[in-house]
């Protein structure tokens, strides 16, 4: 049986756990990772695989390496630099990476951030839709 006391320990060494810098640990800031290149030249090669990745769909490391020989890309040196500009491009936001569960299998996929629309184009789906008469619960009071 539990008295009081006891509960309140338990939730007070569960505390400690939860706070305790041992058991969290921070996320790596990917933003401080070098390319091992100049930045412009960081940049048109960042360019090149976001539009690989963008028209292949999600991929893997294996097939982005693959689509980004094909492509030409210059700039990358080895399979090892494109994974550095990869985890480079994901510290900047413009790539995400998912993880598909196969059995006990995790596969990691590399796929392009959706993008927001563009305000220069008219778009039908952002019409303006008319309020209805409804007032939020917190001027309701007021209005009566």
């Amino acid at each position: 049986m539990w008295n009081s006391n006891g509960n309140a320990m338990m939730k007070m060494t569960m505390m400690m756990r939860y706070f305790s810098s041992s058991s969290r640990k921070r996320a790596p800031n990917l933003r401080k990772i070098n390319p091992r290149v100049p930045f412009e030249e960081a940049a048109s090669i960042a360019e090149g695989l976001y539009g690989v990745i963008k028209s292949h769909g999600p991929l893997s490391i294996g097939n982005a390496w693959n689509h980004a020989k094909d492509a030409g890309i210059s700039g990358l040196n080895s399979k090892t630099h494109l994974k550095l500009m990869l985890k480079w491009m994901r510290g900047r936001s413009m790539l995400k990476q998912i993880c598909n569960h196969v059995g006990s299998n995790k596969k990691f996929l590399l796929t392009t951030l959706p993008e927001e629309p563009q305000l220069n184009q008219p778009d039908s789906s952002m019409e303006l839709k008319p309020k209805s008469g409804n007032l939020p619960k917190s001027n309701r009071k007021r209005a009566r």
